[in-house]
């Protein structure tokens, strides 16, 4: 048997022994959109599809850049293997690549799990925004208010800062209010402004 002849098996074998790469890829990328979309490092959130874009190409960047040049950087530093040495190469490229692919996926899983409180403490703000709100216009016994409770609108003016203003009957003016869920318990101030949150908000 020739040089060639032996050359190909033992390339295949090595390539076998390296073979989890890509298939790595496709899984985690998957899996990597999904916790983007659940557990979303902003507060805005992200849906499925852009997160699993985003997955996608931060992938590619990793092992198409970054695999190539550890494995180089490694290859050279040791000797040479007994094999093909492209197959080498390749087989150190698909470990290297496979184990940036992992460290990926625990990177996006912290930092999801790390923007999971600030997530939570923002829904809860505003959840009490609006439970302060409604407990003070029932409070008031104003049924032109308490008839259009449901007009309510809020703007986030900062960290557990508010500014809801519900429409009066005609449309035109608006009942405004300051809420700050900061405070315990949760302070509510009346704005003389009857500009509603939209002209508000681009002053």
């Amino acid at each position: 048997m020739n040089q060639e002849e032996r050359f190909w098996p033992a390339r295949l074998r090595w390539r076998l022994r390296g073979a989890t790469m890509w298939p790595a890829f496709v899984a985690l990328t998957l899996l990597q959109g999904v916790i983007v979309h659940l557990l979303p490092p902003i507060r805005t959130g992200v849906d499925l599809i852009p997160g699993i874009l985003i997955a996608t190409f931060a992938n590619l960047f990793l092992i198409g850049a970054v695999a190539p040049f550890l494995a180089w950087r490694i290859g050279a530093r040791r000797p040479g293997p007994p094999a093909p040495q492209q197959a080498a190469r390749e087989v150190l490229v698909d470990r290297i690549g496979t184990g940036l692919l992992l460290a990926g996926l625990l990177g996006v899983l912290a930092a999801g799990l790390a923007a999971r409180p600030v997530v939570v403490s923002e829904t809860e703000d505003t959840e009490e925004n609006a439970r302060a709100v409604r407990g003070y216009v029932l409070r008031s016994g104003d049924e032109e208010l308490i008839r259009n409770l449901e007009t309510a609108n809020t703007i986030r003016l900062a960290n557990g800062y508010f500014r809801t203003c519900i429409a009066r009957d005609d449309r035109r003016r608006n009942f405004c209010l300051f809420v700050n869920t900061n405070e315990d318990p949760t302070g509510i101030t009346h704005d003389p402004s009857a500009e509603p949150n939209s002209a508000y908000k681009a002053r």
